[in-house]
């Protein structure tokens, strides 16, 4: 089906496979059917029920929702409550403190097991030694840490006392670290000597040294964890070790009760130009949604699952489903701090059959890159303990889906495709294991309690079939209260393009069942011929193919067509496409896209490539494809986790593989 709605997008691409729950499954689990129907019959009273069920409260609410100050929403605005303690000490309290909550697994393969009762005495001390350095509540602290438990510890110290934390992805640079301590005027840069990262040492400190010198800033401490024991410079009344003032602190600290609406935490968003955007989120309603989430989109189990994100805690999926939602419901998890492949491509696998992880949740980008380095890799390790798959971060390729419920989830497994965003603070969008039949690459449905539709340019619901806007219609609990410091950029940015509605620039449409499928930013939608495409169809029907592990689709400017599309290809080791001439695997994949979507969505150039320009979350930069496609000079690349790859692209365009077909 193909959509004319003027102002929609096209509806190409269909998928008819589909994964009904099994019985044994949905007979345990969490989620229900009938739980649809009441919540959306009164969202704030189920979302109130969810925050008294899942959070305790030092001053119970009484107001659920006030949207008086729309676009600025107030959730549970006159209770009190404390996020540390409902992540830890209440664990502790109810008799779980020898629960492990974090198995924590270095790259090399150090290892560290941390109960409940340890975390509580860590993140104690950690408070008191915030203190004891002049933080105080409303403080904002800079993090700049890999993934370690002193981490998570510091986090949990800072939303113990009541000071947002600002948390920095060590892979920044000292600019973009400078830019972020200066919007937050941070008062502590919390960081370590450095960390380790496809097998070196990486330092940190010196990053946080040179932001430090880049001008004005309202700094006053830098407390340094010792990760690899590399030489750092140091500079007296301002650096501190973190064994020198948290390791000695005492173990004993009281939770500051603070307002529901008492900011958490202040996160930036990646890629971005210019003055930094700093999402910022408050506690109550953040807390509530997220972990309702974990609990129903996982399944969880506290009493037997091992769950494991493999997201840095640099991101918002580090936040919500690393540190506040699996903590406040009282899981074991895994954190580790390397890559999938150092010292070997088994890594993970080799770390889920370790520790029987049964709840696996990461990233397209990572299932595709497994895909390209073969499915006889998995295959060596036991992944038996996995009941539960779940992907985040941009929408999933129905290749990669099957490959992942196949090769990872044993073809039992049900995947959950959640839809959110940093600004959205928790998922918003996602099947529901035991309830929901999947099908492969659509998110599905708003989750109980969310209001969401695809709309078109004046702000109408598309009919099924047909493509358009996502919009959420109605406040949630864990929706950003603006950002940091530029309330008239927040209602600029997210609330000027729809009246009333929120729209944050993901293009979605609903299938024949009135299903939701994300198709990508509409940035990056190509205009062919009158027709708008989205990037998401070209690049699963590319990857549909066996030869394909990988595609990044753009528009380059064409004189006949406006706009053309141009392909980025990376090849699976193992399927063949590599034997093949240059000139057959252009016209192979170019017959298989008019095959799978039609004519008009037939790509006017195929490169193969061995890398694609990725972002150090894994969102691929086509802003820097559509340079190379249109011949342009290459723009700025600091944001990319290997900068060198656009030499690589670049160089690649001579290559017999990249030439023009009418």
């Amino acid at each position: 089906m193909t959509d004319t709605t003027p102002g929609g997008l096209e509806n190409l691409l269909s998928e008819d496979r589909r994964f009904p729950p099994s019985s044994e499954f949905a007979a345990q689990a969490n989620a229900h059917k009938d739980t649809y129907s009441w919540a959306n019959a009164d969202r704030p009273a189920f979302w109130a029920e969810q925050a008294r069920d899942l959070l305790d409260w030092s001053t119970p609410f009484e107001e659920v929702l006030d949207w008086s100050g729309a676009p600025v929403a107030r959730w549970f605005a006159d209770g009190q409550l404390n996020a540390a303690y409902n992540a830890v000490d209440r664990h502790v309290e109810e008799g779980n403190g020898d629960r492990v909550a974090l198995h924590f697994e270095g790259e090399a393969g150090d290892t560290r097991t941390i109960t409940y009762a340890d975390l509580q005495r860590e993140v104690s001390k950690a408070a008191n030694a915030l203190g004891a350095l002049g933080v105080e509540t409303g403080d904002r602290v800079a993090i700049y840490l890999p993934l370690i438990p002193e981490a998570v510890f510091t986090m949990l110290a800072c939303a113990r006392i009541g000071a947002p934390h600002s948390v920095v992805f060590g892979g920044f640079s000292a600019e973009a670290l400078y830019s972020r301590i200066v919007d937050a005027e941070a008062k502590l840069v919390v960081t370590a000597d450095g960390g380790y990262r496809r097998g070196a040492a990486s330092a940190l400190k010196p990053a946080v040294d040179e932001a430090l010198t880049k001008g004005e800033h309202t700094v006053t401490h830098v407390l340094v964890v010792k990760r690899t024991g590399g030489d750092v410079e140091w500079t007296d009344e301002r650096d501190v070790w973190w064994s020198d003032v948290v390791d000695g602190a005492s173990d004993q600290h009281t939770p500051v009760p603070l307002d529901a609406e008492h900011p958490l935490f202040i996160l930036y968003t990646s890629g971005t130009t210019g003055k930094p955007k700093g999402i910022f989120h408050t506690t109550g309603g953040y807390l509530t949604q997220a972990a309702y989430t974990h609990k129903a989109v996982f399944d969880l189990k506290v009493e037997t699952d091992v769950y494991w994100c493999t997201a840095d805690i640099g991101w918002i999926t580090g936040h919500t489903y690393v540190v506040y939602g699996p903590l406040i419901n009282g899981a074991t998890q895994v954190i580790y701090e390397g890559t999938p492949d150092t010292p070997h491509r088994g890594r993970w696998w080799e770390i889920i059959e370790k520790y029987k992880v049964s709840i696996l949740y990461t990233a397209p980008t990572a299932i595709r890159t497994c895909m390209k380095w073969g499915e006889e890799i998995p295959s060596k390790f036991d992944l038996s303990s996995l009941r539960v798959l779940g992907s985040v971060g941009e929408p999933i390729n129905p290749e990669a889906w099957i490959w992942y419920r196949r090769v990872i989830g044993g073809d039992k497994a049900p995947i959950v495709d959640t839809w959110w965003q940093t600004e959205t603070g928790a998922i918003m969008i996602s099947p529901l294991p035991g309830v929901t039949e999947t099908k492969p690459g659509s998110a599905q449905v708003p989750l109980p309690g969310i209001a969401a539709t695809v709309v078109d340019d004046d702000a109408n619901p598309v009919p099924d079939g047909a493509g358009g806007y996502l919009v959420i219609t109605e406040p949630w609990p864990s929706m950003l209260r603006g950002i940091w410091g530029d309330q008239e950029r927040y209602a600029d940015t997210y609330w000027s393009r729809f009246k009333d509605l929120y729209f944050a620039g993901d293009g979605a449409k609903k299938d024949d069942d009135g299903d939701i499928w994300l198709l990508g930013r509409v940035d990056d939608v190509m205009n062919v011929s009158g027709h708008r495409l989205s990037t998401t169809e070209i690049e699963s029907a590319l990857v549909s193919h066996p030869w394909v592990a990988e595609a990044a689709v753009v528009g380059a400017a064409d004189e006949t067509t406006g706009q053309a599309v141009v392909a980025f290809v990376i090849l699976r080791g193992d399927a063949g496409g590599g034997d093949q001439a240059p000139d057959e695997v252009q016209t192979t994949l170019r017959n298989h896209v008019a095959k799978e979507i039609g004519p008009i969505a037939k790509p006017r150039q195929i490169l193969v490539v061995a890398e694609l320009p990725k972002t150090r979350s894994g969102k691929i930069m086509r802003r820097l494809l559509r340079d190379v496609a249109e011949n342009r000079q290459v723009g700025d690349a600091t944001t990319l986790a290997d900068s060198s790859v656009m030499d690589l692209i670049a160089a690649g365009l001579s290559a017999p593989g990249a030439k023009q077909e009418d």
